[in-house]
């Protein structure tokens, strides 16, 4: 009698926790700078829980050096993956390089021709504004159903043919520097602004070929980053807001790059203060920056990344489906997650890669 009460004890609790598969275990170096089995673990159930989409990519850098890398099958290290809208932070980068150039100036009106026209209010939106995504415009993100979305319509529909001249054409719904209002349209024409300072006169083929120059040349060589590819639309304008692509690895390091303040191979590629400047909070949203969201709360009804757990200096380049960099400086770690997630997914998704970030100690 005593042995089976003693056994029916025994099997009261929480079920044992399974082995870890030899492939989990391989995905982690032996020192992480925390548990192997825990990061382990933790990298396991990106790739396997259920309602969390499908990840294809994850890399956690940690001071500097790969310390979980893991792929899906059919994907290697070697394969480009598109980056959708975490491309408005290479486009935020090739703004403030042009801006150390002294070729663009923050606070002055944002030279967009088509709003010079005399009593034109869009004249007065500044370069800070539109990176902010606070211009006032009317422009509308993620709208019901998809194919009515102006995101949607600028990049497949009436606008593809010259998406900069789409985005530039709405009127403004509030006044500059006012309102948050996240859109792509938005970066596209930041887009559309470097390019035009890169080729003034340009046709198509040669705006294409100097924005194209001007990435390789002041992002992607310094960085050390050869696979980041911009993709561009007839009118030869970089698709800013949603089409760079690279490597995992190329996107973990530019969230390193990032991560140190602008520094790659002991150069400062990008001033400082404009990384600085991309990760302080906009006036018009605590959770947004220039161009890259930010570990904060928010009075709107938003949850970008984990405000709650913290930290809130870290912040993320984050794209459409589930691209995610998130890059927190005090912890001294940088989270690369590539893959298939619809947005019913994503609060699950993003508290299993809150639990990579919960391991590690800020410092």
């Amino acid at each position: 009698m005593i042995a089976a009460l003693l056994g029916a004890c025994a099997q009261d609790g929480p079920p044992p926790i399974p082995p870890l598969p030899e492939e989990a275990l391989n995905a982690v170096v032996v020192e992480p700078g925390v548990s192997q089995e825990q990061l382990a673990r933790a990298v396991d159930d990106l790739f396997t829980a259920e309602g969390v989409g499908e990840t294809r990519a994850l890399i956690v850098m940690y001071e500097g050096e790969i310390v979980a890398e893991r792929y899906a099958e059919g994907v290697d290290p070697e394969t480009p993956q598109v980056g959708w809208s975490m491309s408005k932070s290479v486009t935020a980068l090739i703004i403030g390089s042009l801006v150390a150039d002294g070729r663009l100036r923050l606070d002055d009106p944002a030279p967009v021709s088509s709003w010079q026209r005399t009593g034109d209010p869009r004249s007065e939106i500044t370069l800070r504004q539109l990176l902010q995504m606070r211009s006032g415009l009317r422009h509308e993100e993620a709208a019901a159903p998809l194919y009515t979305s102006p995101e949607v319509r600028m990049m497949y529909l009436e606008g593809r043919g010259d998406m900069a001249a789409w985005a530039e054409a709405p009127i403004l719904e509030d006044e500059p520097g006012s309102t948050f209002r996240y859109s792509t349209a938005t970066s596209m024409i930041l887009a559309d602004i470097a390019t035009d300072i890169l080729a003034p006169d340009g046709d198509a083929d040669d705006r294409q070929q100097a924005m194209a120059d001007y990435v390789a040349a002041r992002i992607a060589v310094p960085i050390g980053v050869p696979s980041l590819v911009g993709e561009y639309d007839a009118s030869g304008t970089l698709l800013g807001g949603s089409n760079f692509w690279a490597t995992p690895r190329d996107w973990a390091r530019l969230g390193e790059f990032m991560r140190t303040g602008g520094v790659a191979g002991g150069v400062q590629v990008v001033p400082r203060r404009w990384i600085d400047f991309m990760r302080t909070s906009s006036p018009a949203s605590n959770d947004y920056g220039a161009q890259v969201w930010l570990n904060r709360t928010t009075e709107a009804d938003r949850n970008v990344l984990f405000a709650e757990q913290g930290p809130d200096t870290a912040f993320a380049m984050v794209g459409r489906l589930g691209q995610y960099v998130i890059v927190s400086p005090d912890q001294r770690l940088t989270v690369v997650r590539m893959g298939m997630t619809q947005d019913e997914e994503r609060p699950a998704l993003v508290d299993e890669l809150a639990d990579i970030f919960a391991l590690y100690p800020v410092r």
